[in-house]
C-alpha cells in the first residue's frame, strides 16, 4: 500500500458488502478490523438477502464478504470460484494458466504434489489480485459431549470428515 501512495495518514476507503445476517456480519467486522492494519477505512454496507445476490452479480461492490466453502480439498474450490466461466465466478476472474494448473491438481494423485500445486495456484491468485479465501467458519460440526474422538478443525468445517477414530459414549 506504501509503494501506491498510501499510509497511516492517507487511507483508502472502501465498502465491505455483506448480507444482513450475524454469521456474515461478524467475518465483516473482523475483515474491516484487519484492513485497519494496511491503511483501508472500511465501511460495512448489510444488504437484506433477497438484494444481495443480485447485487453481487451486477458487480455493485467493492469488497464483497461471502461465506462459501467447498470442503478441505481446494479442488473443487479453486473451479468453481476460479474457472474461467465458472457460474460461481463472480468476479469474472480468468486466467488459462490458473485454469491449466487447477486440472492439474485435479488428476494429481500424489498428495504432496497436490499440496505444491494447490500452493502454486494460490499464489498465482494472490498476485492476480483473485477473490481470496479469507477463513473457513467452524459452523455445522457436532459438539455434544458424548461424542468422543472428534477432532474440530479450525480452519475449515469439511477437514475433519473423516470418522474412523469416533465413538458415542453412550
Amino acid at each position: 500500500m506504501e509503494k501506491n501512495g498510501y499510509g497511516p495518514d492517507k487511507r483508502l476507503k472502501v465498502k465491505v458488502t455483506t448480507r444482513d445476517l450475524p454469521f456474515y456480519r461478524d467475518p465483516a467486522v473482523l475483515l474491516i478490523d484487519q484492513l485497519k492494519e494496511v491503511y483501508f477505512d472500511g465501511e460495512l454496507e448489510t444488504v437484506d438477502t433477497t438484494a444481495y445476490f443480485p447485487k453481487i452479480r451486477r458487480k455493485d461492490f467493492t469488497v464483497g464478504l461471502n461465506l462459501q466453502t467447498s470442503g478441505p480439498d481446494p479442488d473443487p474450490l479453486f473451479d468453481i470460484f476460479y474457472g474461467c466461466g465458472s457460474s460461481l465466478n463472480w468476479d469474472g476472474y480468468c486466467n488459462p494458466e490458473v485454469d491449466r494448473l487447477i486440472e492439474q491438481v485435479s488428476i494429481e494423485a500424489d498428495r504432496e504434489r497436490r499440496k505444491q500445486l494447490a500452493w502454486t495456484i494460490e499464489r498465482k491468485l494472490a498476485e492476480d489480485y483473485a477473490r481470496p479465501i479469507i477463513f473457513y467458519s467452524r459452523g455445522a460440526t457436532c459438539w455434544q459431549p458424548y461424542v468422543k474422538g472428534l477432532t474440530l478443525m479450525v480452519n475449515s468445517i469439511y477437514a475433519g470428515n473423516r470418522r474412523e477414530d469416533i465413538w458415542l459414549d453412550k
